[in-house]
């Protein structure tokens, strides 16, 4: 009848929803230091202004299988200001809390002063509203006009030269008013794909399932323009792969105006500096580069067999190029190896690099901590723990944890777990609070991981409960980074604005590579498991990172991917 196809739900609880919980940080945002335009509400795309909206008016629910996992509720923008437009609607899982936003733009060269923009007078407006509107989906085939509890996907219909920015729900087959929503002028835009899966609804008529997913912009990273709106996309044909018929905005303001300044920057990691908390029986604790330099670390160049004492500021380190394997840094060779290798909780600091994120509407607050030594491994099977001898231990540990801070208000939006090779982004909501504002931070034992919370993490099968044992828990050693902390990079600021460190330009390997027969510690472990398990653990153990199979020191932060790039995850 509308063009689409109808959906059956095993079980829809929608006559009484109920609105997921809101939150709020632990205590209320300071008055930041006055500066540019961060944390002001508004920030400027260059031809259009957008601002965040986080209120929301219910429009429809989902429940598949009455589970609150499995639910979805779709709201519309509210409290617009005026002269500002909504760019599509809004879509969470019920699961948590209500936090989420989408941007409403305003075009800035029709709402100045006349001749403020002569430049524009021969460019098309940079919104303008849709054509006519494509029904995509709904959720019920209604009955003799009867569509109580019934959703309808819009898509809206952009003219010649502009793009659709997201979706539109109504509860009746009626369509939306063409004012409701505005496209955008396609140089204005960028491009998304989708993120994460929101649901999936199962047709009784078809194969193809109705999906539905939040969206991100593809280019991201430090020097990446695209901009999140906040909308969803939704489908019941799309294949992996294929381009969204939905965009994002992209900041085309040169200068960044949201993004802190110094001062600003100081109050954010005053503010919001997690505690880093290490494993009551770590040994391999960090400390400042520093005092790594001081207390006998040497650098090796490649055929010379004695090493050179490095100046506390690594001004005598090799400058710039590629991690070519010419040279390295060890411990001392001395009688101080050992007492370096267990590092200074006294002297250790967050090492700080602030950059753009999402296109300069995020700031990503990058903090870095340097321990001397990486210790070896523990292999958990079942019940059962191995500890390692030498599997997994490396001179030299980078490690780091990034917080997302939203640019229109100040506050902090989630914080970046670096574990080993991957990682994860934990929402501001899940995370523990120690002092105000500023969350935890959990190390995990030997290999400094880490976690958004104590326990035992597997690196490895979870099902199986096979892998690398990650421990984390809370004790007296723990580094306060919103105090320890140093700014070494925001290159956004200009040049010479941050002072970076001679050892940040080091672009070789912080630890040497020793290739040792770790098959023959394992096989040694495996041999004295029950026959039962031996596949399983020979099978898990197969999937581990390369990393455990030797010592290898890693790369200084500049030669990270993150570095430029975005988290992973």
């Amino acid at each position: 009848m509308f063009g689409c196809k109808c959906f059956y739900w095993n079980e829809v609880n929608n006559m009484s929803p109920t609105e997921p919980g809101t939150f709020s940080l632990p205590a209320p945002l300071p008055t930041w230091p006055q500066g540019q335009g961060f944390a002001s509400g508004r920030i400027n795309l260059g031809e259009i202004e957008v601002c965040r909206i986080s209120r929301f008016n219910f429009i429809w629910s989902c429940n598949l299988l009455q589970s609150k996992k499995k639910s979805a509720t779709f709201y519309e923008p509210a409290g617009i200001p005026d002269g500002f437009y909504s760019l599509g609607h809004y879509c969470q899982f019920d699961s948590r809390p209500l936090r989420g936003f989408v941007l409403v733009a305003r075009d800035l060269a029709s709402s100045e002063a006349e001749g403020a923009h002569t430049s524009n007078l021969f460019k098309s407006p940079a919104l303008q509203k849709p054509l006519d509107y494509t029904l995509v989906w709904c959720s019920d085939e209604g009955g003799q006009g009867n569509y109580e509890g019934c959703a309808f996907f819009w898509l809206p219909q952009p003219p010649d030269g502009y793009k659709s920015m997201g979706f539109l729900v109504t509860k009746t087959p009626n369509k939306p008013e063409l004012d409701e929503v505005r496209c955008v002028r396609d140089d204005l835009t960028d491009k998304c794909e989708v993120h994460h899966l929101i649901f999936d609804a199962i047709s009784k008529f078809s194969s193809s399932p109705f999906s539905v997913w939040s969206t991100r912009p593809c280019n991201r990273g430090m020097l990446g323009r695209g901009v999140s709106v906040g909308t969803f996309f939704c489908s019941s044909n799309w294949i992996s792969g294929q381009e969204l018929n939905i965009a994002c905005l992209k900041n085309l303001d040169p200068k960044l105006h949201a993004m802190p300044n110094c001062d600003q920057i100081h109050a954010l990691i005053r503010n919001y500096g997690p505690t880093v908390f290490f494993h009551p029986d770590e040994v391999y604790l960090p400390s400042s580069v520093s005092w790594f330099f001081t207390n006998g670390a040497l650098l090796y160049k490649a055929g010379d067999l004695v090493g050179e004492a490095i100046d506390p500021s690594g001004s005598n380190l090799p400058s710039g190029g590629r991690n070519d394997g010419e040279f390295w840094i060890d411990l001392p060779s001395d009688g101080g190896r050992q007492i370096v290798k267990h590092g200074n909780k006294e002297s250790a600091k967050l090492y700080v690099h602030v950059k753009p994120a999402v296109g300069g509407t995020f700031t990503d607050i990058v903090m870095w901590v340097f321990c001397p030594f990486n210790g070896p491994g523990t292999l958990k099977v079942g019940i059962m723990n191995v500890a390692f001898s030498k599997i997994g231990q490396h001179v030299g540990d980078w490690e780091h944890f990034t917080l997302r801070i939203c640019n229109f208000t100040g506050e902090l939006w989630s914080i970046y777990f670096s574990q080993h090779s991957g990682g994860k982004w934990v929402a501001a909501y899940d995370l523990e609070y120690r002092e105000g504002n500023k969350a935890i931070v959990y190390s995990s034992k030997n290999g400094h991981a880490s976690f958004p919370h104590p326990g035992t993490y597997l690196q490895g099968s979870e099902i199986l409960g096979i892998g690398v044992r990650n421990d984390a828990a809370r004790s007296n050693l723990y580094v306060d980074s919103s105090i320890q902390y140093e700014l070494v990079a925001a290159e956004y600021l200009g040049e010479g604005v941050v002072a970076e460190p001679s050892w940040l330009q080091f672009m070789r390997k912080w630890g040497p590579t020793i290739v040792y027969d770790s098959k023959t510690e394992l096989d040694k472990i495996i041999k004295l498991l029950p026959l039962m398990i031996r596949y399983s653990v020979e099978n898990a153990v197969s999937k581990l990172p390369l990393e455990l199979y030797g010592e290898e020191g890693p790369t200084g932060p500049k030669e990270k991917n993150n570095w430029v790039g975005d988290e992973r995850g």
